[in-house]
């Protein structure tokens, strides 16, 4: 693990940097439950960044993630999956982007790949942003779109459950936005949820904790098409051969940013069709 970590930095630290980390760390290892970190632990050295954030009754340090140094020394704490909030220390109350965690149950990885494409066609081709596409390391795809942080949580998160619902209404029999795993009928998830102040979402290039250790991994949009293509595809033992041959399909995501403003004009013209 900290081999792979150590090899991936340079691709990982330009995710975590500035962001509040939540870690997950399993320090018996991933045969035992781990747990999930947000405050900064007493016994960690002073020259790691922090930020702090607010929450109901008080404050949250978490620990920002800018340095080598500072994400070795993490590892070396047991910390195996890198959870980053969808804001930076610039604005933390502002996103800088919007999240899809697209989760279907055991077995239907195509209704994943379904949405996604759905997801595309309605947030490019009607909306005019740039959506990118990841393999969650884990059961699904995630679905992502840059912002500007000129939009607050709030604006984000409604305009983000208006979408789900819109794709769920037109697709009935895929798609649902039922929290509670028993209503689902057996359609996919369309998690938008994480768009809320003070949540988070997987770091790409993060390993998971599950067996093989598969890894977070941004893909291209041409990659859903490959009849091999699995969440768990790439882990810690193949992911740099992938890199060697195709560079991170997510380079130019910050340069992709836009304001939901039009979009959510838009989205009251189509969901009236």
């Amino acid at each position: 693990m900290i081999g792979y970590y150590d090899r991936i930095a340079d691709y990982i630290l330009p995710y975590l940097k500035d962001r509040p980390l939540t870690m997950q760390r399993f320090p018996k290892g991933i045969s035992e439950k781990g747990f999930f970190q947000k405050h900064i632990p007493d016994y960690f050295p002073d020259w790691i960044t922090t930020v702090r954030i607010e929450k109901v009754g008080g404050w949250v340090e978490h620990v920002a993630c800018n340095t080598k140094e500072t994400f070795l020394y993490l590892v070396e704490q047991d910390v195996i999956t890198y959870h980053i909030l969808l804001s930076n220390k610039n604005c933390i109350t502002f996103p800088d982007k919007l999240v899809f965690d697209l989760d279907p149950l055991d077995g239907y990885f195509k209704l994943a790949i379904k949405a996604a494409r759905v997801l595309q066609n309605l947030l490019e081709n009607e909306f005019g942003f740039t959506a990118f596409v990841m393999t969650s390391g884990s059961k699904g795809l995630h679905v992502v779109v840059p912002l500007f942080q000129e939009d607050s949580f709030d604006e984000v998160h409604d305009f983000a459950k208006n979408v789900s619902l819109y794709i769920c209404k037109k697709h009935p029999n895929d798609f649902t936005t039922a929290i509670r795993k028993n209503k689902r009928e057996g359609k996919l998830y369309v998690d938008f949820l994480r768009n809320s102040y003070a949540q988070t979402s997987v770091c790409p290039f993060s390993v998971r904790a599950i067996e093989n250790a598969p890894v977070a991994t941004p893909i291209g949009w041409s990659e859903l098409d490959d009849k091999n293509l699995d969440p768990q595809l790439y882990t810690i033992k193949n992911i740099f051969n992938r890199l060697e041959k195709v560079e991170d399909p997510w380079q130019e995501l910050t340069l992709n940013a836009k304001r939901i403003g039009d979009a959510q004009v838009k989205l009251v013209d189509v969901s009236a069709n």
